[in-house]
């Protein structure tokens, strides 16, 4: 089986030595990621029974669900810069062993003051995760097979979903209880110590850049390092910008943080008050809420992987990427217009999911062709940093909304305008002039 669509390469040569790479990197950061968005997220699933233990409001909640993107905001371009300098293989191991650890810490919390903080930290911990892997994937793959790879790195969010709520309301049911522990508790610490474990295994497994990497042979090292050298002169020859000045004045740049900002709302949004959203529909087991959450994330798992294939084979992402921001908005308006119907309201918030992550792999495939090196570094790191604003934002703004009028549909509605804006912004993405001169460095008609 092929990672990567073999119709992605002008000839099979290529075709087999990136999906050798592919099939070295992808299945190991799709594994990291499942782990980093299930800590980042399963609060959600906390919530429905440490409020009543620590006495957490819908606004308090809101609050410090989404003050984890502050502390994730604050130190993401600094991350990604000392990921460049020190290489992938230290740097994330050590984003995964801190933030697993400070996951774990999360049971410890007895007070709405101690969990604001330790969120905070958290999203300090792990800044620079997601934005360090999209810029790792740019030293392995050509432009016009990023969205697939990213597309299976970001299959990790919607597994963390497939996953991550049938077993976390299982955990939070069978462990209540035990050993003196809340159900709750026993979710942090059974979900955050695969981060540390793994963290470890990232030292010994990954590797910095190709070149010499002890499981492609010679040739297919210096063909890999030969052609994306070649991808890079060519994409600055056409106006790629190369160092840290052009990462902030690139127009294009700042659309694609507006669609970021815009799908994050979206995509949190949801995954913050899907639990919650599950419960409003009468369900009221933790198990069953759990396997009915999954749904919307495991339809857009099978959603994301075609689209970002066709997006690779056109070589188009404008157009792939302005659609998926607006079957996101129409899915969010659906969930919200239906809220009270279970099974329409179910179909919205699958639609919403399943075109906010295909969204993300068409989105991310674009830096990597509009900016080259340090700009690249600086500029994947500036989209993930504003662009997580609005993880803080969205669950923050659906408590408030919750709270003041008892409507938590109102929220869904709000998320879908941002979405439509997010859709207009990509559409005005303009390709460089003449990107696609070379064959391999033929990279991507946005």
């Amino acid at each position: 089986m092929n990672l990567i669509a073999r119709n992605t390469f002008d000839n099979e040569q290529d075709s087999v030595l990136y999906n050798r790479i592919a099939w070295r990197l992808l299945p190991f950061l799709f594994v990291l990621y499942i782990i980093a968005f299930l800590d980042r997220v399963n609060v959600g699933f906390a919530k429905l029974q440490m409020a009543a233990d620590i006495g957490l409001s819908d606004l308090a909640f809101g609050f410090g669900a989404g003050v984890f993107f502050i502390g994730y905001c604050l130190c993401e371009i600094p991350s990604n810069m000392m990921l460049q300098k020190v290489g992938a293989r230290f740097w994330i191991t050590r984003i995964m062993v801190m933030w697993g650890l400070l996951s774990v810490s999360m049971l410890f919390v007895q007070t709405p003051n101690q969990f604001y903080v330790l969120r905070f930290l958290l999203g300090m911990a792990e800044a620079g995760f997601y934005p360090g892997v999209v810029l790792y994937m740019t030293y392995w793959f050509p432009s016009h097979a990023r969205s697939q790879g990213m597309a299976w790195f970001n299959l990790g969010i919607a597994m963390a979903g497939v996953i991550g709520s049938p077993l976390s309301g299982w955990i939070m049911q069978t462990f209540a209880g035990v050993a003196g522990m809340a159900g709750w508790q026993w979710l942090f610490l059974l979900e955050g110590m695969p981060a540390v474990i793994l963290g470890i295994v990232v030292f010994f497994y990954l590797d910095d850049r190709p070149g010499k990497v002890h499981w492609l042979s010679t040739e297919q090292n210096d063909r890999v390092v030969r052609q994306l050298a070649e991808q890079r002169r060519a994409q600055e020859q056409d106006g790629a910008g190369h160092n840290f000045r052009a990462a902030f004045v690139n127009k294009d740049l700042w659309r694609l943080i507006y669609v970021n900002f815009a799908l994050l709302c979206g995509t949190y949004g949801v995954s913050f008050w899907l639990p919650q959203i599950v419960r409003n529909l009468g369900i009221q087991s933790l198990t069953q809420t759990g396997f009915i959450a999954a749904i919307p994330f495991a339809v857009a798992s099978v959603v994301m992987i075609l689209v970002s294939r066709h997006s690779d084979r056109t070589r188009e992402r404008r157009w792939h990427g302005t659609l998926c921001n607006l079957a996101s908005a129409a899915g969010l308006a659906l969930a919200a217009l239906f809220h009270d119907q279970p099974v329409l309201s179910l179909a919205g918030l699958s639609l919403a999911m399943s075109g906010g992550l295909a969204g993300f792999c068409v989105l991310w495939a674009l830096p990597g062709v509009l900016l080259t090196g340090t700009a690249a570094a600086a500029g994947i790191a500036l989209i993930a940093t504003i662009g997580n604003l609005g993880g803080y934002a969205s669950p923050f703004m659906m408590g408030w909304i919750k709270q003041s009028s008892g409507h938590l549909e109102y929220g869904l509605y709000v998320l879908a305008a941002m979405t439509v804006l997010g859709a207009l912004a990509m559409s005005g993405v303009k390709p460089p002039s003449s990107r696609q001169s070379q064959p391999l460095a033929r990279a991507s008609t946005i």
